[in-house]
């Protein structure tokens, strides 16, 4: 298979910035001969003049903060190449262990050792959590202190 780069020429480059260049030159001669021009105009009775101004328009409002933040993703995402075992929660108590293979905006595949792998629609979870084991699956030692 025969594979070309494509880069962009230099002189394609420098035509470019000079036709920015000259667009630039352009507006500023365009600028210096309206104000030739208005200095030449006779002055005009206030009523005209504000006729001639464009209106003014309110400044624009501070955009909102986007919807989605991808925060959600990122997470899963993260579990997933882990494999980190999880407990989902539903709203109605139920709690089910295993690791979560793949989700989507509804739902998210959760595989478990001791049972069937299972579809979880994400309406139905009330919250998950992370399971607290150690590198050998054992649970960690609780300590008295005195």
């Amino acid at each position: 298979m025969n594979r070309k780069l494509i880069r962009p020429n230099f002189t394609e480059i420098k035509d470019k910035i000079k036709a920015s260049e000259a667009a630039k030159q352009l507006q500023q001669l365009q600028q210096q001969q309206q104000q030739q021009q208005q200095q030449q105009q006779p002055q005009q009775q206030p009523q005209q003049q504000q006729q001639q101004q464009p209106q003014q328009q309110p400044p624009q409002k501070k955009a909102h903060p986007p919807t989605d933040t991808f925060a959600e993703n990122y997470y899963y995402l993260k579990q997933m190449s882990k494999k980190t075992p999880m407990a989902v929660v539903f709203h109605d108590g139920q709690v089910i262990e295993g690791y979560i293979e793949w989700y989507d905006r509804n739902c998210i595949k959760l595989n478990r050792d001791k049972g069937a792998n299972l579809l979880i629609f994400k309406s139905n979870i009330k919250y998950m959590y992370k399971l607290n084991e150690n590198k050998d699956g054992q649970e960690p030692e609780k300590t008295d202190k005195k």
